[in-house]
């Protein structure tokens, strides 16, 4: 039982270190990174706070180097899947009772062995399995993630804390509760911070789950288990299994206690879950919560009036960093007439310096791409432009896959904007362009707004403020984050809550209290003091 009104510690966002040559940090992680290299790592299922091992294995390569192995991981097979349920519900009893200020104590502990002792580790696993560079990893696996959970700490606490006002007489009182079930967690392989957030929120907030990492990201997952052990989150709180998905999630949401999905992926599989649990509607206790961010076609619109260096830049690294492979990645490009052929060069003067290779180098800029399936996808939309007189490579366009699965920063220009590359989310390091004229303005907007059925991030660049607004008005059901002057990534904790609408997800606004908000159930307590001992109202009285 609480015995005070506790105060969280403020939060503030993670510094970013530098990673400059002789630098400690840099150090670090390198070392770390040598050592998961020449290791062979053997990573199990966690149920109930149990390591469980099938023998049913698939060997994990780094992306960058895909004939080296440096571990594996075991699948699970029903039977796990029914035992993680059985477990969290077991887990829930105590979990659920548990002071709010005892379960923030956990994670604001995760937080700091995060920041501290485990940082060289979860940076130098997401560059390994990843292939994201040494800031890519930075800004990710480590400061966004502890961001994440100090922020919600703080979130959590305002939650609690916003109380209804009472009568005379009364006293009205809201509490929080825990969904009635277990959360379903699906996390993608691109971010270390959102598989760590996604089953860490819903916990946080006195939930359990039951978590499947990305196939692509389990190496990093199980550095986020170690930290999640260490820290003292309980037994069966959030268990991780991996395996067939089909088989996990139709099991998952076959259960009567399936409270909750909170998502990150694709579109087409986001759309398949939600039809599933409209299928499965009348199983369920309670109605299941929906939350889920998906695909993005991630616009940057260039007036006249912009810098061009801006713009390139902006292009550069909203484009091409981490291959391309975020969600809001910049993706398809509205230049102006005028400067059109300026911005062009500037970007293929940048593309010109990128080097691509494996991440213990820390001259290179790019990696590889996640896996064989997406680099033969990315590949085959370079090919097509050979054979489209609409279309032209302008800057990259070679890929090889020998070694790793190495794909050039690519520049497309097209003359028709509706050409596939301005519409698909490829998932690559793709960028294309389209040059309007100058007094189109007016019509590229309409233009942005209605190419893509996505509406997660956008930016526009202009110096003209009366441009800026009007843009801002048009186009606000296109980007759930918009951006003016800048480039359409790198949204930060605290600052910048991140999620789209349309096609995009629900856009509950990871980084924020509206994602928390979306793992309780209120529930309103009124008390009286004095009761009413008569029914009769005055407007009875004769």
């Amino acid at each position: 039982m609480s015995k005070g009104f506790f105060n969280v510690p403020i939060p503030k966002n993670e510094p970013v270190k530098s990673y400059a040559p002789g630098s400690e940090e840099r150090e670090s992680v390198l070392s770390q990174y040598k050592i998961y290299y020449n290791s062979q790592i053997d990573i199990p299922l966690y149920i109930n706070g149990e390591e469980v091992r099938t023998g049913n294995t698939v060997t994990i390569s780094p992306p960058h180097d895909h004939k080296h192995a440096i571990g594996k991981y075991h699948l699970a097979d029903k039977k796990h899947v029914e035992d993680s349920i059985r477990t969290a519900l077991h887990a829930r009893r105590n979990w659920a009772d548990l002071p709010w200020e005892q379960r923030a104590a956990i994670f604001l502990k995760a937080a700091d062995l995060l920041a501290g002792p485990y940082r060289a580790k979860i940076n130098a696993s997401t560059m390994i399995a990843q292939s994201k560079t040494v800031h890519q990893a930075e800004i990710d696996a480590a400061c966004e993630l502890i961001d994440f959970l100090r922020f919600n700490v703080k979130f959590m606490s305002d939650i609690y804390n916003d109380q209804p006002i009472s009568s005379d007489g009364l006293w009205n009182r809201v509490e929080h509760r825990p969904l009635e079930g277990f959360i379903y967690a699906i996390t993608p392989f691109n971010f270390t911070s959102i598989a760590g957030n996604l089953p860490t929120s819903a916990a946080m907030m006195g939930n359990v789950v039951v978590w499947k990492p990305s196939d692509s990201q389990v190496y990093s997952a199980k550095v986020l288990m170690d930290v999640f052990r260490e820290a003292g989150i309980p037994a069966g709180v959030i268990n991780m299994v991996y395996g067939d998905p089909v088989m996990i999630t139709d099991t998952l949401l076959s259960s009567p206690d399936f409270a909750g999905i909170h998502y990150t992926g694709s579109t087409h599989v986001f759309q398949e879950l939600w039809k599933k649990i409209g299928q499965n509607i009348y199983t369920y206790k309670t109605y299941p919560k929906i939350v889920g961010e998906t695909g993005g076609k991630d616009f940057v619109i260039s007036h006249p009036t912009a810098n061009s260096q801006q713009v390139a830049t902006a292009i550069s690294r909203g484009g091409f960093e981490f291959q391309g492979q975020k969600c809001s990645a910049a993706s398809r490009i509205y230049l102006p007439e005028s400067k059109a052929q300026e911005i062009i060069d500037l970007v293929k003067k940048d593309i010109d310096t990128m080097k691509i290779g494996a991440p213990d180098d820390t001259s290179n800029f790019l990696g590889a791409v996640i896996h064989e399936r997406a680099f033969d996808n990315i590949a085959s939309y370079i090919d097509a432009v050979a054979y489209d007189d609409n279309a032209e490579i302008v800057a990259g366009g070679k890929y090889d896959k020998t070694k790793g699965y190495f794909v050039e920063p690519t520049l497309i220009l097209v003359k028709d904007p509706k050409y596939t590359t301005m519409c698909t989310e490829i998932f690559g390091p793709i960028v294309t362009i389209y040059i309007y004229k100058d007094n189109e303005w007016d019509d590229m907007l309409d233009l942005a707004n209605n190419t893509s059925s996505y509406a997660l991030t956008g930016a526009i660049f202009a110096q003209d403020r009366y441009v800026i607004n009007e843009a801002t008005k048009r186009l606000q059901d296109n980007a759930g984050n918009f951006y003016i002057n800048d480039k359409p990534t790198g949204a930060v904790v605290g600052q910048q809550p991140f999620g789209g609408a349309r096609l995009s997800g629900t856009n509950d606004k990871a980084g924020s209290i509206l994602n928390l908000i979306r793992w309780v159930s209120p529930r309103l307590i009124k008390e009286t003091f004095a009761a009413p001992k008569d029914y009769r109202y005055p407007f009875l009285d004769t």
